[in-house]
């Protein structure tokens, strides 16, 4: 290693840099330890943590919390680092793997030995592929952009160049690749690099016009440069531009070709370090290619124009093709074309060579989407493309340069997507991609996650699923399949749902820590579709994609689904493995309206008169629209008793899936459109959903396809009304209130998800969503859509997102906005939990009873008794009826959610159904079973005795109860955060024990054991940057948590001490040992007569000795922290065995560093004592003894 060079320790978080957040449990979970890899262990007291800005510290041993250290994985892409915490601490749980297409991919490479391709990002992120099954994630610390990657084939390496001027090796070695060298350039900017194949001298070419050579073992400069103004003519008085192309003849490695970008192209002689023949062309150089036989060259230009030089021939083109110009009669010159940013060059044994390229498309081909060409022979094929191209590979059979290419398929790097194009049969079909990078097909508007799901589940939804593959792709098997599978450790199914902009719902199976799509629902197949803007009357309060959705219920067991709209429609589903037609899809219309009048003068008009609250003993007085609507106006024409979306007349074949049960959405109620739905939830074995909004909430029986419940939300209350409700001055007819977020404020549209623009955040009372006008910069994506229950809530977000936020102005712009005060906004409660159960709902109650629970925004629990018929036929005859208890309970800040213990602490899960099949009809013995068949499933707590209670767990975005049933008294209080406030907030199992995971909008993930909320966790893992992360994040059972870190990737993390113990297990290995190909075969009279390659001892020109040293004022080299243990633990290869034995000269050099130190200091420990020695001696010479 260069003396001169400066080393900087380096970081860059890896597994061995997490710490693993381990569950121990005493009756419950009562504490959570960290785990480092040392061994050494730091335990989170169970008492009660420190506040903000308070540091935990503790004697030897009790625990104490330390803030992590922070990592790359942990915020979303492009956003800033966040600022160190000081205040509650821990270790931050470790992420486990990243799905989906990399976001805003810049950079593409293929080891064509190894079969792994790795992608580059723009936000620093590296993604590793192999055969399916086998992913990889690292990021660079940095988080510059990657712009360029470079195998060092089959050797288990890739090196990386950056935007910021950096280099790095990763060792692939290790499950977790990790960085060996990094070299900071000071003085260039990197603009290209190349690796020959079998080479350790890495070309590095600058803005500046430059090629320095750095050694890829020690990843030190060697002093051999070439210099712009060397390989260019010395008449020529203009700098040639940044090198844009670097490649060694492939039948000479001492031979350097080197492309500038005004055109020059220059063959360098290594040996004699002079140009031998420079290429000048008028036009600027995209890249450069060369034919396997060494003799010829390809360039692409910005004129659309390919040119074929041959070597000897510097003077002019041998021949020049314009692949997509129109040929003029005259004889002139095609017409210029866009510019051509890469073409490839590839042989053939058998057949013509390929020549492979992007762009270079007519400039009259206006609005035609980006196209890959392949010109082979005289056929010339055009494949268009979805979204435009980053980069491409040919992927070849052979390795060597020197050799017959024989291409077999291509790798086009999309801005959105990954496609493989195989060249071996006709017509260039494309191959099925095994990789789950699908998750943004239509962008994620809702998360939902399961673990330990019913096992045949994943097998019934894959059988539905696979009938929905499309056909006409390649019959070969995917080319990418390096690396080898980890073990599978964890034995329980995973589910993933997304819901999506344009109405679809896709389920994953996520178990393991793999992902794969198993089925695709359509919801939008059920509405009519607007042919012009002109025949979308009712859909104008939704700018864009009108059948997003915006919240999904589903219960596993019963596979019932219901999801709920933007549009403010609900559809509910049922699981069937038969193919059935509906002639007519069931629905309904719910007129929910929220009008507060005067209590004491209720003759005031009301504009519709509203049921009579309290009694529910008409269930029925709320009578739902025939099916079709018909369309009405009120008497001054504004809009009334309009759905938003039309549901087709027309007979719906429905395949084997999820099929329509019913559809339900609310209407304009007199000239103001229907509010968002807030909160959802069904329960299978009832036969009922409940939604809610700012207005109020809807109860419906999809059994008899009736409206049971219709309330405002200040009619739940009856007279116990604890607020002070300012009346409104009642009016026929008024115009839409700015204090009602109305649909139009906020549904815009998700569709430009990935849009740069500008846009200002806006918060509401109601949904805590935003309105975006042109104003200040909010990261990555728009806030496009009304979000689920959990963000009904005022938007109190993290500071470093206040100055985005416009606080004065909460009022919307829109032309059916009008401003109101605050009084009104304040009074509006939305609802914001639901959770059916079978529990004590009054105080006087001996036995649980079926209910529904409510949570609003206000703070307030609400309890509704449900009492359902028999079940059989019974249960389709006689009405469900249903009544306010008068159970009114109080916590601070919305309500997120709720659930119920039994006297173990075991999780009461709700009532269900067991799945069966409904369109196959049913015996004899099938009906006397269902006839006998309870509505309700009996849960735990049914069984008890009387005087045995439930927990009843509710969390609000404030704060956490844990309330003791019948007696309804608060047995435990937690206040979960002053200062934030909790986005997510899930009761999930783990370790065989039962607690609460919050995630707050201040970052920090918190888990809570249950029932006695004791603290048992509190990390600092992301802070809430944008409203993907609020609208996505959430946890599920054995400590998994998941969210969209970016538009088009989903990060999975966990605190489960399983999952952490078997990550490195289950984690696929990307290195396999594999022989490299054998070298083609020179041929008897090739090698008698020097007809072959030519080799160059590269050492010999670039080594110290040779070249001397290079300046260390341009680079400076930074060791990784992957370097010691993974070039110990790399298997033997060129490089690795290099590289190990620098390594042990390092290390004698370090000791030796160390002993030169040692004897230093004990030198001048002996100078210092012999000058005490000599004072004392001077001082006391004279003196006699008797006068000591």
């Amino acid at each position: 290693m260069d003396s001169k060079a400066k080393h900087i320790e380096g970081f860059l978080p890896s597994l061995e840099a997490f710490f693993h957040i381990l569950p121990r449990r005493f009756g419950e979970v009562s504490g959570f330890a960290a785990v480092s890899t040392n061994g050494s262990a730091f335990v989170t007291s169970a008492a009660r943590p420190a506040m903000p800005g308070q540091s935990v510290t503790a004697s030897a041993g009790a625990g104490y919390l330390r803030p992590p250290a922070f990592s790359y994985e942990h915020y979303q892409a492009g956003a800033a680092p966040p600022a160190r915490q000081s205040g509650r601490g821990g270790h931050t749980p470790p992420p486990t793997v990243r799905h989906g297409f990399p976001y805003q991919p810049s950079a593409l490479a293929f080891d064509p030995v190894q079969k792994i391709l790795a992608i580059g990002t723009q936000t620093g992120a590296l993604r590793l592929f192999g055969r399916p099954g086998v992913e990889c994630y690292c990021q660079h610390d940095s988080g510059a952009a990657v712009i360029q990657l470079q195998f060092l084939i089959n050797e288990g390496a890739l090196v990386s160049a950056l935007a910021d001027d950096t280099l790095h090796l990763w060792n692939l070695r290790q499950k977790r690749p990790a960085i060996l060298h990094s070299l900071k350039f000071n003085r260039e900017r990197i603009t290209f690099c190349h690796l020959p194949f079998q080479s350790k001298w890495l070309y590095v070419g600058t803005e500046r016009g430059n090629i320095h050579i750095v050694n890829v073992e020690s990843f030190t400069l060697s002093g051999y440069v070439i210099m712009w103004n060397k390989a260019i003519e010395l008449s020529s008085k203009s700098h040639p531009g940044p090198i844009v192309h670097i490649s060694d003849n492939p039948m000479d490695e001492g031979k350097l070709l080197i492309g500038f970008e005004s055109g020059t192209v220059v063959l360098w002689d290594l040996k004699s370090k002079k140009a031998d023949y420079r290429y000048t062309h008028d036009e600027a150089i995209h890249s450069v290619a060369w034919h396997h036989e060494g003799k010829q060259f390809i360039c692409s230009h910005s004129d659309g124009t390919l040119t074929i030089w041959n070597v000897k021939s510097p003077t002019k083109p041998f021949q020049t093709i314009t692949p997509h110009g129109k040929q003029l009669k005259d004889g002139k010159k095609p017409e210029p074309c866009k510019p051509i940013l890469k073409v490839e060059y590839k042989t053939t044994r058998a057949g013509e060579p390929f020549i492979i390229l992007s762009g270079g498309l007519s400039y009259d081909t206006v609005g035609r989407r980006p196209c890959l060409t392949v010109m082979h022979g005289k056929s010339t094929a055009v494949l268009e493309m979805d979204y435009s191209i980053v980069d491409f590979l040919t992927l070849c059979e052979t390795p060597y340069p020197n050799d017959f290419q024989e291409p077999y398929a291509v790798v086009v790097l999309l801005e959105k997507d990954l496609v493989l194009i195989d060249l071996a049969q006709n017509g260039y079909p494309i191959f099925e991609n095994p990789y789950p990078l699908t998750i943004h097909e239509s962008p994620v508007t809702c998360c939902e996650y399961f673990a330990d799901c019913p096992v045949d589940l994943i097998p019934a939804l894959y059988s539905v699923g696979a009938r929905q593959k499309r056909q006409g792709y390649s019959k070969k098997e995917w080319p990418i399949s390096g690396g080898n599978w980890g073990l599978i450790t964890q034995s329980y199914p995973e589910i993933i749902i997304t819901g999506h902009a344009d109405g679809s719902i896709k389920f994953w199976d996520a178990s393991a820590i793999t992902l794969q799509v198993l089925y695709k629902l359509k919801t939008a197949k059920v509405f009519e579709k607007s042919r012009n803007k002109d025949d979308r009357p009712n859909t104008d309060i939704v700018d864009e994609d009108p059948y997003a959705i915006q919240i999904i219920s589903w219960c596993p067991e019963s596979r019932m689904l219901c999801i709920a709209g933007v549009s403010a429609h609900v559809i509910i589903y049922r699981f069937s493995k038969q193919e059935v037609t509906a002639e007519v899809i069931p629905m309904l219309e719910v007129r929910l309206l929220y009008e507060i009048n005067d209590v004491e003068s209720p003759d005031g008009e009301q504009v519709p008169p509203l049921p009579t609250p309290g009694t529910g003993s008409n269930p029925q007085s709320i009578v739902p629209q025939s099916h079709p609507s018909t369309s009405s106006s009120s008497s001054d024409g504004l809009r009334d008793n309009v759905p938003c979306l039309k549901v087709k007349n027309s007979p719906l074949k429905q395949s084997p899936g999820y099929q329509i049960e019913l559809v339900i959405q609310l209407v304009w109620v007199s000239g103001e459109p229907p509010q968002q739905i807030t909160s959802l939830a069904v329960n299978s074995a009832y036969g009922l959903v409940v939604f809610g909004n700012c207005n109020g909430i809807a109860m419906v029986d999809y059994l008899q396809k009736t409206v049971l419940l219709n309330l405002g939300t200040i009619e739940l209350y009856g007279s116990n009304d604890p607020y002070r409700r300012e009346p409104r001055s009642p009016r026929k007819t008024r115009q839409p209130s700015g204090g009602m977020l109305t649909v139009a404020s906020c549904m815009c549209g998700l569709s430009n998800l990935y849009s740069e623009s500008v846009k200002k955040l806006r918060t509401s009372y109601i949904t805590g969503l935003c309105d975006i006008n042109e104003g200040t910069m909010v990261p990555e994506d728009r806030c496009k859509s009304p979000t689920s229950a959990k963000m009904s809530r005022k938007l109190s977000l993290p500071t470093e997102l206040k100055p985005d936020l416009d606080v004065k102005d909460n009022s919307f712009s829109r032309s059916r906005s009008s401003s109101v005060t605050s009084i009104d906004k304040e009074t509006r409660e939305a609802i914001s939990a639901l959770h059916f159960c079978e529990t004590f709902t009054r105080k006087s109650d001996t036995s649980p009873s079926p209910c529904l629970w409510v949570g609003t925004t206000l703070g307030t629990v609400l309890v509704i008794v449900l009492n359902l018929p028999p079940g059989g036929e019974q249960r389709l005859l006689q009405p469900v009826i249903v009544s306010p208890s008068g159970t009114i309970l109080r916590l601070k800040g919305a309500i997120l959610r709720m659930a119920f213990l039994d006297t173990t602490g075991s999780l009461v899960p709700p009532a269900h159904e067991p799945w069966r099949e409904h369109n196959v009809a049913e015996d004899k013995d099938e009906k006397d079973k269902s006839k006998k068949r309870r509505p309700v499933s009996v849960s735990p707590s049914s069984s008890q005795e009387i005087s045995e209670n439930q927990y009843a767990v509710i969390c609000s975005e404030k704060q956490a109860k844990v309330i003791s049933l019948p007696s309804q008294n608060c047995i435990y209080k937690q206040n979960i955060t002053e200062t934030s406030f909790v986005l997510r907030g899930d009761i999930v199992s783990l370790s065989n024990s039962i607690c609460l995971a919050c995630f707050c909008a201040n970052g920090h993930i918190m888990t809570f054991s249950l029932p006695s909320l004791r603290p048992l966790l509190d990390v600092y893992y992301l802070p809430l940057t944008n409203m993907r992360i609020a609208r996505t994040f959430c946890f599920t059972n054995n400590g998994q948590a998941l969210y969209l870190v970016s538009p088009t990737e989903i990060q999975r993390l966990t605190y489960s001490q399983e999952t952490c113990e078997n990550l490195q297990e289950m984690l696929g290995e990307l290195f396999t040992p594999v022989e490299t190909p054998e070298a083609p075969n020179r041929g008897f009279f090739k090698g008698l007569f020097g007809g072959g390659a030519q080799s160059l001892d590269r050492e010999e020109l670039f080594g110290e000795s040779a070249s001397g040293k290079a300046s260390r004022s341009l680079a400076q080299h930074i060791p990784g922290p992957g370097g010691i243990e993974g070039v110990k633990g790399a298997a033997s290869g060129v490089v690795g065995e290099l590289a190990r034995a620098r390594l042990a000269l390092d290390e004698r050099g370090q000791k030796l560093g160390e002993l030169e130190e040692k004897t230093a200091a004990m030198l001048y420990s002996a100078d210092s004592f012999s000058k005490h020695a000599h004072e004392m001696m001077l001082k006391y010479k004279d003196k006699k003894w008797y006068q000591f």
